[in-house]
């Protein structure tokens, strides 16, 4: 087994050589939340529904391509990886079917990752539970095996699905997210945590439904592990760690009353039932629904709309074939009749609610369910679970233990699950910009505040100019650092995500180049990590296959980084192999071409050196967007995201930040002990902010080198810095630029005169 190249001591991640490191990683990569055979992005209806026969076998890309991928996020700064899989893809054909091919690829992306160096931990994603409910994760048996038909979820209104819409491009923004409280999503998280406690007639293989979903699911997860650590040279060398399921959520659990919109319930949009009103809908009843549109200040009612599913039912019909599965559903689970009504929760004869707090209380305990009494009770039997088993093959793993999103995280400190190999990893998105799609610079909410109750009245949380937006976001992400403290002790916090719509204000910036939107809600969004002291982070997301019209080809969803149709930020000139030393020389032929190039033709001669060496124009490139969204490509607001950070620190950060308007980074630490020679404080400098001979630097104290390191990503320029025991600060002043310019053709002219100088060198 190789050595521990990942350690957490005292709440802090910690090198073999016991520097502090940093996490600064990305979401890989959006791809993987649907299949490659078929290639199936949620806007394609086509063999929709034959989810048995699919697989993810080239997901997130193939194995020719990943050398594109990892160099390019090498360049750009990132030293880890939350690697997205699905459910669907380990178990997809039926229950207990894996895929041993997709595992192999799986084990040979981490594999060449690791040669990139890059810390990779484990992401199970999930989205309203599966792309047939409407987002991303379990595979499609799960829902017939609850009962339920995903070919009348459209026609119920039991989730809304990007694929069966009829007007595919007309699909409404961050409509999916309101699965949540639709019945398809509501029904399958209750089974997941809670079947044995409010729906014990649901028995398959002898089991409560609850014990069968966990235990495919978990699994499924150990399986994988199984064959991570059965590979001898990935476990805690590249595989640092797992993530517990991605954003759980408790379905109805703890409902006080289904007749009404729970209070909390912030996230209302289009259609907005009741789990009383979604349970009639899903057996075919005709129900008169509230509408909801998102403002800048949260939901609002819009009116009402008869939601008419015409009979059409959403559970499986009483004589429908389960032969095509393995399992046997017990007689008492009967089929045909929605399983809320078997519960006694409403008789389907008179359409008449019997209990509407049937949800309400722990009926072990008869204690009521709040959602921390759910994180503490019904999450946290089901993320032991998860946890023990991936340690049974994993056995140094660090569990990274996601609790549902914007919750009170587990209250666990000083307990056995106080575990030392353990991260606290919450997510965070700016609500209003996410839903909207719009960054506003003048005015934003502390949503955080509103949700632990911190003002009199959501009006005292508005805060008014951008200085006081940034300083908002930061001081909620340091709430949730603490929260993580305080209830789950000393561990440390990574936001494993975090995003912007790129594709704000109607797509604006994709007509234009001008990403300065972007750029200022992105640079605030680091501006608030960096601040909160967090331990690390993951950005939402890299996307191998975005483009401008179809986004991240995901439910209307366009938070990559990356995308097929813009321009990487532009990067020193090609040095001539005659300049190089042998050790570098090679880098020549590192080229980083865009996914339409031909990936095998990496030999550079004097007569394709040009074509080698130029970033491709956007016009040439095989695209299906409109022209007015492709004519002026830009930066993609990278210059917000490709910025400046501690990858090893010889003591302990106090303070890190980077002033992007004036392009200045600062860091303060405190070390018990001088760093050594060989192992000294490292810091990411990228060089579009802070080319080598323009930079000024200033330190407390020690010496200092800027050198540009052949690594296997490429040329990665970093700064060393070497001090003795006690407190230290350093500042480095790069280059001011103009945010998100346009790469204009006098830039780009300009670029490819210095790469016609370096051919004629070669001549």
């Amino acid at each position: 087994m190789s050595p521990l190249r990942l350690t957490i001591e005292n709440g802090d991640f910690r090198d073999s050589h016991c520097r502090q490191v940093t996490l600064r990683g990305i979401n890989m990569a959006g791809d993987a939340k649907y299949p490659s055979n078929p290639d199936q992005p949620s806007h394609i209806p086509d063999s929709f529904f034959d989810g048995d026969n699919v697989d993810f076998r080239s997901r997130p890309f193939p194995k020719e391509e990943a050398h594109i991928h990892f160099s390019r996020l090498k360049r750009w700064g990132y030293n880890t990886i939350r690697y997205v899989f699905t459910w669907e893809a380990v178990e997809s054909a039926g229950p207990g079917i894996y895929d041993e091919e997709w595992i192999q690829h799986t084990l040979e992306i981490l594999r060449l990752g690791k040669g990139y160096g890059f810390y990779i931990f484990m992401d199970p994603h999930q989205d309203v539970w599966s792309r047939f409910s409407g987002g991303s994760g379990a595979p499609m048996w799960t829902l017939y095996a609850c009962g339920l038909n995903p070919q009348n979820f459209a026609a119920t209104e039991a989730a809304l699905v990007h694929n069966t819409y009829p007007e595919p491009e007309e699909f409404p923004k961050m409509i999916w997210s309101t699965n949540y409280y639709r019945i398809a999503v509501y029904t399958m998280f209750t089974f997941f945590f809670a079947g044995r406690d409010f729906a014990p007639k649901c028995i398959i293989d002898g089991m409560n439904i609850q014990d069968y979903l966990q235990g495919h699911f978990v699994g499924a997860c150990a399986h994988l592990a199984q064959r991570i650590h059965e590979a001898g040279d990935l476990e805690d060398d590249v595989v640092i760690g797992w993530e517990s399921m991605n954003e759980p959520n408790r379905g109805m659990v703890g409902l006080a009353d289904i007749s009404v919109i729970p209070a909390e319930q912030q996230l209302k949009k289009g259609t907005s039932p009741t789990a009383w009103q979604a349970i009639l809908t899903g057996s075919g009843r005709a129900c008169e629904v509230e509408t909801y549109e998102i403002g800048g200040m949260g939901p609002y009612k819009t009116g009402r709309t008869l939601v008419d599913p015409q009979g059409v039912s959403t559970w499986l019909p009483a004589d429908y074939d389960e032969s095509r599965y393995s399992y046997k559903r017990d007689p008492g689970w009967k089929l045909g009749e929605c399983p809320w009504a078997q519960h006694g929760l409403w008789d389907p004869r008179n359409d008449i609610l019997l209990k509407k707090d049937y949800f309400k209380n722990n009926p072990r305990t008869g204690e009521a369910i709040d959602y921390e009494q759910f994180t503490n009770t019904y999450f946290m039997e089901h993320y032991r679970s998860f946890r023990d088993a991936i340690r049974a093959h994993h056995k140094s793993s660090i569990l990274f233990c996601q609790p549902p999103v914007l919750e009170i995280p587990p209250s666990i400190k000083g307990t056995e699950d106080d575990d030392p190999q353990m991260v606290y990893a919450p997510h965070y998105y700016d609500g209003i910009t996410l839903m909207t799609k719009k960054w506003n610079r003048y005015w934003n909410v502390d949503v955080f505040g509103i949700l632990r109750g911190r003002y009199l009245s959501p009006a005292f949380a508005v805060k008014l100019g951008e200085n006081a937006i940034r300083n908002c976001f930061r001081d909620q992400l340091a709430a949730m650092r603490k929260e993580g403290k305080d209830y789950m002790g000393n561990h440390p916090c990574v936001l494993t995500e975090f995003g912007i719509p790129y594709d704000m204000d109607d797509k604006y910036a994709y007509k234009t180049g001008d990403y300065s939107s972007q750029s200022g809600a992105m640079d605030a969004n680091h501006f608030a990590i960096e601040g909160s002291k967090m331990e690390g982070y993951t950005l939402w997301l890299y996307m191998t296959g975005n483009k401008h019209r179809l986004g991240d080809q995901w439910n209307g969803e366009d938070l990559s980084i990356f995308s097929l149709d813009d321009r990487p930020l532009p990067v020193s000139p090609p040095v001539p192999p005659s300049l190089l030393s042998d050790s570098s020389a090679s880098l020549v032929q590192k080229k980083f071409p865009s996914k339409t190039e031909n990936l095998d033709d990496s030999h550079i001669s004097p007569g394709n050196l040009q074509a080698n060496l130029k970033t491709p124009s956007i016009s040439s490139q095989a695209t299906d967007s409109h022209p007015e969204l492709t004519n002026t490509p830009g930066y993609r607001a990278a210059e917000a995201y490709v910025r400046p950070s501690s990858i090893a620190t010889a003591g302990k950060i106090v303070n890190h930040s980077f002033d992007l308007k004036n392009c200045i980074f600062t860091m303060a630490l405190h070390a018990d002990e001088p760093g050594t020679e060989e192992h000294p404080t490292e810091i990411s400098l990228p060089e579009f902010h802070f080319p080598k001979d323009k930079c000024e630097i200033e330190v407390s104290s020690g010496k200092w080198a800027i050198s540009t390191d052949d690594e296997e990503g490429g040329l990665i320029q970093k700064l060393r810095w070497w001090h003795v025991e006690g407190d230290h600060q350093i500042k480095v002043i790069g280059v001011r630029r103009e945010q998100s310019v346009v790469l204009g053709r006098e830039e780009e002219d300009g670029y490819l005169d210095q790469c016609q100088q370096s051919k004629c060198s070669l001549m």
